[in-house]
Order: C-alpha cells, then sequence, then structure tokens
C-alpha cells in the first residue's frame, strides 16, 4: 500500500487561482506640500540673509535686458529703408590701366572720328562762328581758285576770286536763293572763319539734293577752296568740320514698304 500512496504524494497540488493572481498595487496617496518651516527666531534669518544675499531686483532685470535688444533692432530698421541699396556692399578693386590692342585703339579712333561728325552736323544751327585772329591772304587780280563741295545729293563747284564779297548761286543773290538764315550762315561760314568775307567773290553752281544738302555742298566747295588759297587754314577749317564729307543721306524706298525699311502693318485676315 505504501507503493500506492507514493505517487498520489508526488503530485503536484492543483493552485487555486486566486493564489496566482498579480496582488494589485497599493494605491499612493499624494504627498502633501511640504510647509515651509516657520522659524520664530528672526536673528537667524538674517544671519542666513548675510551668508546669502538675495538679490530680488536681477530677474526684474532680466526681462529688461530681453526687451532692449528688440527695441533696438526695431530702432535699425527704419534707418536700413533710408539708406542707399548697396551701401553695405565692398567695393570692388579696379583692374590696372593695360595698354590697349591695336583693335582697340582703331576702334575708339573711329568712335572720335564719328563723335567729331556728329559735332560737326550739329553746328549747322550755329548762328556765327569767331574769325581767326590772322590776316588773310590776298589773292593776285586774275587769280581763280575752283573747288567742289558734295552734301548727300547735292554738287557744288565753286570758284573764288579777289573782290568786295560778293555771293552768287546760280546767278541769284544768297539771300535769294537761301531765304532761310541758318542756310545762309551754313554757307558763308567758312568766309567768316577765315576772315575772306569781305575780301573774295564767290561764284557757286549747284544742282541735286534738298536746300539743306545744297547749303552742306556749298559750305564744303568753299572751304575746300579757302586751303588752296591758304594751306595753313587748313587744321582750323578740319576742327570745325567744314573739310569733312557728309556723306549720310535718306535711304531709298524699297519696293513693297512704304519707306526705306518701314513695313505695312499686318493684317491675318
Amino acid at each position: 500500500m505504501a507503493d500506492d500512496e507514493q505517487p498520489e504524494a508526488e503530485a503536484p497540488a492543483e493552485e487555486s487561482p486566486e493564489a496566482d493572481a498579480p496582488e494589485a498595487p497599493e494605491a499612493e496617496a499624494p504627498e502633501a506640500p511640504e510647509e515651509p518651516a516657520v522659524t520664530d527666531a528672526p536673528e537667524e534669518a538674517d544671519a542666513d540673509a548675510g551668508e546669502t544675499p538675495a538679490e530680488p531686483e536681477q530677474p526684474e532685470e532680466a526681462p529688461a535686458a530681453a526687451e532692449a535688444p528688440a527695441e533696438s533692432a526695431t530702432a535699425e530698421k527704419p534707418k536700413a529703408k533710408d539708406a542707399a541699396p548697396g551701401a553695405d556692399l565692398e567695393p570692388i578693386a579696379l583692374e590696372p590701366d593695360r595698354p590697349l590692342s591695336a583693335e582697340e585703339r582703331a576702334r575708339a579712333e573711329a568712335e572720335a572720328e564719328e563723335r567729331a561728325q556728329a559735332e560737326a552736323a550739329e553746328g549747322d544751327d550755329v548762328v556765327a562762328d569767331e574769325p581767326l585772329e590772322r590776316k588773310a591772304v590776298k589773292l593776285e587780280s586774275d587769280a581763280r581758285v575752283q573747288a567742289t563741295g558734295k552734301r548727300k545729293s547735292a554738287i557744288a563747284r565753286v570758284v573764288v576770286r579777289q573782290g568786295d564779297g560778293a555771293f552768287l548761286i546760280n546767278s541769284r543773290e544768297l539771300k535769294e536763293y537761301f531765304p532761310r538764315d541758318m542756310h545762309q550762315t551754313m554757307a558763308r561760314q567758312p568766309l567768316v572763319t577765315a576772315g575772306y568775307e569781305s575780301t573774295v567773290d564767290v561764284h557757286v553752281r549747284v544742282h541735286g539734293g534738298g536746300v539743306g544738302g545744297q547749303a552742306g555742298a556749298v559750305r564744303h566747295g568753299i572751304a575746300r577752296a579757302l586751303t588752296e588759297i591758304d594751306p595753313e587754314l587748313r587744321g582750323e577749317l578740319k576742327r570745325r568740320g567744314y573739310l569733312t564729307r557728309d556723306a549720310r543721306e535718306k535711304e531709298r524706298r524699297k519696293a513693297g514698304l512704304k519707306k526705306a525699311r518701314k513695313r505695312p502693318q499686318f493684317s491675318k485676315r
């Protein structure tokens, strides 16, 4: 019987479900805030204050210091608006001067010549030129100087002789042929500049072009004739633009266009 009881003793005892259940944690009661200890002895408080001095004003000054940069930033904004754009940029160092190449030198000379021609063209509206301070050369009684002047499509053949200042254009007086004072002044500019206005007679045959082109052609022809009389006048007349052949002229109209380059308005329908 002992053997039969032994297995029963070795069998594990059944555990109750209540024993396996985990224990519920006990609810912790909230801790009450500790109240500061009230000391009735003022001497001890004074002693502690003496060891670590309290600074009540420091936390109040910190917000003021934090507000200071904000105020300065707002104060600088109107200054930035008033400043010129790019004032804060650093200047660029320029390259040192270098000698011009042959091509650049030629381009500069061409631009200078073109500028001189433009100034000479603008000089057409000048009322009078200052005469040169030099004595005019006297022509012989039988001397006759011829020259040809051109402007646009006008051609003027000029004959200069010794005389008292007569000026004929196509057998007509200067004022009759050129009613406008501007054209009269333009035609007489070389004579006034050189001082031959009252010492020579000028006879001109001009054709082609318009009134302005013919006045420019007469001036060009007279300037060329005066350089034949006195070669020293060439530099001054050249500087004033009287010896320059102004070849600018109106471009011809093309077929199918309204003018030289103006096209008719496009119509889709």
